[in-house]
C-alpha cells in the first residue's frame, strides 16, 4: 500500500495558532484529539491506517508540541473551542472525532455542544469521572508544576541521557516512546515541548463529565484497556447506561496507549465503529 503523505501546517486562528497534521486526502474526516503530554506525532499509525480512505486532522493541542502555549486554565471547553476554530479554518463541517485519554473528554465535549459538526466519536480509554467540584482557584494561585516530569532533571545535558532517564521513567516501551515524541533539542539541552504550566492547569480544572453523556446522541466508540487503571469497571457500565448509541470493547492489553498496544485489535473495533457509523 503506498505511504499517505501527511502534510504539516500551522493555523492562524483568532485565539491560537495550532500546529497540525492533514492528509488532506478525499473521503469522510476525522479528527484525532491526543491525550496530555502528547502530539500529532501519537496518530501517525492510525493516519497511514485510513490516510488512504479518510482525510485525517491530527494537530498538536494548546500546551503541547509546536503549537502555542498561553497561560489560561486548559479547560476542556477551551480546548474543545480551539477545535471548532481549527475546523472553521480548513473549511470543514463534518468530523468523526477520536479522543485518547484527555483528548477523549474534548471529543465528548464537542459531541454535546457542537453537534452539529460531529459525526461520531472514539473515546479511547477515558472515564467521565472527576472531582465533584469545580476548582474554584484562580489561575494564579495553581502551581505551574507537572506532576510527572517535574522531579525530572530537565533539560537533559545529552540524548542518550534524555533516553535512559525516560526509559526507566516509564512503564512500557509505547509510554517511553510518547514522551520521546516530545523531546526537544534545545540551547539549553533536552527538554520536553509541552508547558508544565498547561498540564498543571488542565490538570487542576478538569471535571466529571457524566452529566453530558446522555446528551451525546451520534454513535460513540468506548474502548478502554484491559483492566481499569483509566477507566474503572463502575465507570465503564455507567458510560455505556448514559450512552444512547453507544459500541463499548475493552482492549486484551492493558497499556493506556489502547490504538497502539495491539493495533490489529483496535483496528478491527474502529472498522466494527466506521461500518457503524456509515451504514
Amino acid at each position: 500500500m503506498e505511504k499517505v503523505k501527511v502534510h504539516r501546517s500551522v493555523a492562524k486562528l483568532k485565539t491560537i495558532n495550532l500546529f497540525y497534521f492533514d492528509t488532506k486526502t478525499n473521503g469522510p474526516v476525522i479528527l484525532c484529539l491526543h491525550g496530555r503530554y502528547g502530539r500529532a506525532e501519537t496518530w501517525v499509525d492510525f493516519i497511514q491506517h485510513y490516510g488512504d480512505r479518510y482525510r485525517i486532522i491530527a494537530p498538536d493541542q494548546r500546551g503541547h508540541g509546536l503549537s502555542d502555549k498561553p497561560i489560561a486554565k486548559y479547560t476542556t471547553e477551551e480546548m474543545a473551542e480551539d477545535m471548532i476554530e481549527l475546523l472553521d479554518f480548513l473549511k470543514i463541517d463534518s468530523v468523526i472525532v477520536v479522543g485518547h485519554s484527555m483528548g477523549g473528554a474534548i471529543a465528548g465535549y464537542l459531541a454535546v455542544k457542537y453537534p452539529q459538526y460531529v459525526t461520531a466519536t472514539a473515546l479511547l480509554d477515558k472515564s467521565a469521572s472527576g472531582p465533584d467540584q469545580p476548582n474554584t482557584l484562580p489561575l494564579d494561585k495553581i502551581p505551574a508544576i507537572d506532576p510527572v516530569t517535574n522531579n525530572w532533571p530537565l533539560p537533559f545535558a545529552s540524548l542518550s541521557e534524555a533516553k535512559a532517564f525516560i526509559h526507566q521513567a516509564m512503564d512500557s516501551d509505547l509510554s517511553y516512546q510518547y514522551f520521546m515524541n516530545s523531546l526537544v533539542e534545545t540551547v539549553d539541552g533536552y527538554d520536553m515541548m509541552f508547558s508544565a504550566q498547561a498540564i498543571a492547569a488542565n490538570i487542576a480544572y478538569y471535571e466529571r463529565w457524566f452529566h453530558l453523556l446522555p446528551s451525546i446522541n451520534c454513535l460513540v466508540l468506548l474502548i478502554r484497556a484491559k483492566g481499569n487503571d483509566a477507566v474503572s469497571d463502575e465507570d465503564f457500565i455507567k458510560m455505556q447506561s448514559l450512552l444512547p448509541n453507544c459500541i463499548a470493547r475493552e482492549m486484551s492489553n492493558p497499556n493506556h496507549n489502547v490504538h497502539l498496544s495491539n493495533k490489529e485489535e483496535f483496528y478491527r473495533y474502529f472498522d466494527e465503529f466506521l461500518k457503524r457509523t456509515f451504514s
